[in-house]
């Protein structure tokens, strides 16, 4: 059970770069206004959805106690930004607060999963 819990990690945290880095790529278009959802964005808050969801099941399944304050916490957020993701993704520029705020949950995303124990 370990090792398929650690596969899905993995793939969480490919889910987590894709999203990310596809923010992070398009910093410098921000300001000129020319920022858009990527398909690595919206296609890693999908993967992050379909392996965190994963992730719970197996860590119940295994026995472990799961904090289900912090895993509501982290779906509302990622729903957030998979809604934005996905309504937006035919846009060719997006405004800067709407951009920005997908970055800004994906890393309070982030901060939750590691520094929330």
């Amino acid at each position: 059970m370990d090792v398929l819990i650690n596969i899905f990690v993995g793939l969480h945290i490919i889910g987590i770069a894709a999203l990310l880095g596809g923010f992070l790529a398009q910093m410098k278009a921000i300001g000129s206004g020319g920022a858009r959802i990527s398909p690595s964005m919206l296609h890693g808050a999908l993967t992050m959805l379909i392996t965190g969801v994963a992730l719970v099941g197996l860590h119940q399944a295994d026995g472990g106690a799961v904090n289900n304050v912090k895993i509501g916490l982290k779906l509302a957020l990622l729903v957030v930004i998979l809604g934005v993701t996905y309504v937006k993704r035919d846009e060719e520029r997006l405004s800067a607060p709407l951009f920005g705020s997908v970055g800004l949950l994906t890393t309070a995303n982030i901060f939750i999963a590691v520094l929330w124990v």
